[in-house]
């Protein structure tokens, strides 16, 4: 197993700040990009302060942040662009997820690296994308995913549209962005030229949709929230159980569903001839709902896993986070990387997929805010201490 990732020699100058630019450098410099992240010398990325913050650093941070280099440039100051304009050109990627139009004003756009670096390939993530009637406006994870139509097939028939409690336009994006940023590095290795790649956040989420539109256009069935279920596929729920807690059951095969029921002591309805097919049990859901809602309450949720899996039948527990780090088959699969944040241990989510070769990996949790000043400026630009010393006086680094 190589401990060279399969973007090792690619370098990424990294212009966005919160989640959906920054994610989408997480998982290229997890994956061995050299990933340059442009701050603000004031404060840094605010998600440096975001949610739940110990010692001073959002603990989200040392997650989103590692195997990032930290460079303090203020982009207001024309000598800060010129720093900026010089790492681009060395580069191979830019991400940046700002309104569209703000790198142009500063000098920073695609069009200003055509002609010295043709290579570049230039990832732009925003709410509504580059182009069309709103990609000026100001575009939030939260507002973008009921734009894209996810909300309102997201909750209970009914009810306000529900929101995950997680920001996933954002997250969703970035991997869109991670994917289109591969896909142009591969074509570019055809043409030896760079491309943008555009990603806006409700287009991210729209292509989740599966078949919301050919159902609508082309026999008028508009998808509507359905709560635990999915339309058109039963069963497939979420039911408590005697001690309190929850099972998800999806039991929506033929075959599946005749064990299932044989499962809950039910063989009249295993072989009802009404239920035999997905059509019949959707004309029949909440007769069937009722039945495995009874049945799950008599019993605790390990005991009614165990009879599901006994049967052959999909069926799993709703885990918190607490669950999920207890659990044997996440250990096994690695999914939790440990890393030392003052001499303390921290536990930071793994980025999949996983590559059997060249798999990607935590290198460093998320560095101080320009820890990587000296290195980058000095030794990738050649900067010397005079000029560093003069840049700081005059607050362009810090």
């Amino acid at each position: 197993m190589s401990t060279q990732g399969p973007l090792t020699g690619y370098r990424v100058i990294e212009l966005g700040q919160l989640i959906a630019g920054p994610f989408t450098g997480s998982m290229l410099g997890y994956f061995g990009a050299e990933v340059i992240k442009i701050e603000p010398p004031q404060g840094g990325d605010p998600i440096r302060q975001w949610r739940v913050v110990e010692d001073g650093t959002s603990l989200w941070w040392h997650s989103i942040g590692r195997n990032k280099k930290s460079v303090t440039i203020d982009l207001k100051t024309s000598a800060g662009v010129a720093l900026v304009q010089q790492l681009i050109n060395s580069a191979d990627v830019v991400i940046e997820n700002f309104r569209p139009g703000v790198v142009e004003k500063w000098g920073l756009g695609p069009e200003e690296f055509k002609a010295t670096n043709p290579k570049l390939v230039y990832a732009r993530i925003s709410g509504y994308g580059q182009t069309g009637p709103k990609a000026s406006e100001a575009g939030f994870a939260s507002v973008c995913e009921g734009y894209s139509g996810f909300r309102y097939v997201n909750g209970h028939p009914g009810q306000a549209p529900v929101r995950p409690n997680l920001s996933i336009g954002d997250t969703i994006a970035g991997i869109h962005a991670t994917l289109g940023v591969a896909m142009a590095l591969l074509e570019r290795h055809k043409s030896g030229k760079g491309q943008v790649v555009d990603v806006a956040l409700f287009e991210a989420m729209f292509n989740l949709l599966e078949a919301v539109i050919p159902e609508y256009h082309g026999a008028g069935v508009m998808r509507e929230p359905s709560g635990s279920t999915v339309t058109g596929i039963v069963p497939t729920n979420t039911y408590i159980c005697k001690d309190g807690k929850y099972v998800v059951i999806g039991g929506n095969g033929d075959s599946i569903f005749v064990r299932l029921m044989e499962a809950a002591d039910r063989s009249d309805l295993a072989h009802d001839s009404r239920l035999a097919s997905n059509t019949g049990r959707v004309e029949h859901e909440a007769e069937i709902d009722a039945v495995l809602a009874s049945w799950c309450l008599q019993y605790d949720s390990a005991t009614i896993l165990n009879k599901l899996a006994t049967a052959r039948v999909p069926g799993g527990p709703i885990y918190n986070v607490a669950d999920m780090m207890a659990d044997k088959h996440y250990q096994a699969r690695e999914l939790f990387e440990q890393v030392e944040i003052n001499g303390k241990p921290l536990k930071i989510p793994a980025i999949i997929p996983k590559l059997e070769r060249t798999p990607g990996q935590t290198k460093w949790s998320g560095p101080a805010l320009g820890e990587h000043n000296k290195e980058v400026l000095e030794g990738l630009l050649g900067l010397d201490q005079d000029t560093l010393a003069n840049l700081q006086k005059q607050g362009v680094i810090s």
